[in-house]
């Protein structure tokens, strides 16, 4: 697998293949000069490493290596596989920590100075920096909250998916429905074809959509998941495509041009959504809380704090997860920033702002 073409990217990044990573060939876009202090940067779903294409010159400026992979299951990072029936350990999150930490090692990077880490990405950021503070000096969890490990004995609730199965009109929770064996190709072969879909998820998700208002909800409830918007409590017998399709908008966004989502669509295409999938997987099914829950009780000890749009529903989605964050998960919280102007997609939708908070958090970058 050749590395993104050049003319795709910003000047001043760099696309390059990094072998022997934990089984992988990682796709990496760096910044800035190797051998200054790293700031690693984590994408989440459906992303790439190019949705940091907006902050990655502006940190390398400010003095800093910036490094930015294709996750495993996503982009032209190679060495997974992704059918429905194959063993899931690969993307359980203990082994996304361990990709991290092998990337740094094939790449001579001993620690890194800010770790930053964006949907997804946030919680294997969150993982890497509760079980290695030693490498992950400080981190930024980027529109998913972490609420800490999962209890050892958590308390039963009501069926929510029952519940919510049972509204007028019936519901479902999108991770679940990420979960089942037919979302990956309702996603790959979306009727509206790629670039419709994704235009519109990205809209649908972003603050150009007025009707992203969002506010915290009182409990994992199915009255009040129902509150959230179509793409994360989608109606019962929807697929995605069919979910985010009436929110098509007229035209490009200033933020994710035409030609900027062309570089997501060509690289879903080729490798479809199976292995970002993939990771919803482990969550749903509870094969991640089986590992993680042999932490319960520990927190992120190295300097934290947490960056989204205000008009970024996903920070309520978990009804409670934001102020367990603050309040528990971390113990050098630094502080929640909401941004205003930016919805899910906030390092994409607002890049100077999510610049500035990054490095008003970072030590100086002559700093190890």
């Amino acid at each position: 697998m050749n590395p993104l073409d050049a003319h795709l990217l910003p000047p001043g990044l760099r696309a390059r293949i990094v072998p022997g990573v934990n089984g992988l060939a990682v796709h990496v876009l760096e910044a800035g000069e190797a051998g200054r202090p790293c700031i690693l940067l984590l994408h989440g779903f459906p992303e790439l490493a190019f949705s940091w294409r907006k902050v990655m010159p502006a940190l390398a400026e400010a003095g800093y290596h910036v490094v930015a992979p294709d996750l495993r299951g996503y982009g032209r990072t190679t060495g997974w596989t992704a059918g429905y029936d194959e063993p899931l350990a690969p993307f359980q999150m203990l082994n996304m920590v361990r990709d991290q930490l092998a990337l740094l090692d094939a790449m001579g990077i001993a620690q890194v100075h800010l770790l930053a880490g964006h949907d997804y990405g946030s919680p294997v950021a969150a993982w890497c920096a509760l079980i290695r503070p030693d490498v992950f000096r400080r981190v930024a969890l980027m529109s998913s909250p972490f609420a800490g490990p999962p209890a050892r004995n958590p308390p039963r609730g009501e069926n929510v998916h029952a519940g919510l199965a049972a509204l007028d009109p019936p519901r479902k929770h999108y991770q679940w429905y990420y979960a089942e064996r037919r979302a990956a190709g309702d996603m790959d072969n979306p009727p509206q074809g790629l670039h419709a879909f994704l235009r519109a998820y990205y809209h649908h998700k972003s603050a150009d959509w007025p009707g992203n208002q969002p506010f915290p909800l009182s409990g994992w409830t199915a009255g009040e998941l129902a509150k959230l918007p179509d793409y994360y409590v989608m109606p019962l017998r929807a697929t995605m495509p069919e979910a985010v399709a009436p929110f098509l908008p007229p035209g490009e966004a200033p933020w994710l041009t035409d030609a900027e989502l062309a570089v997501y669509a060509a690289e879903y295409a080729r490798t479809g959504f199976a292995g970002g999938l993939q990771s919803y997987r482990c969550n749903t099914g509870g094969a991640n809380a089986a590992d993680l829950v042999l932490f319960a009780g520990r927190r992120i000890e190295v300097p934290a704090i947490f960056l989204a749009g205000a008009s970024d529903w996903g920070i309520h989605q978990f009804p409670g997860a934001l102020a367990r964050m603050q309040a528990e998960a971390c113990a050098d919280f630094r502080g929640a920033h909401l941004i205003p102007g930016a919805g899910h997609w906030v390092q994409q939708e607002q890049p100077e702002r999510v610049v500035a908070r990054l490095l008003a958090f970072a030590a100086p970058a002559s700093a190890k």
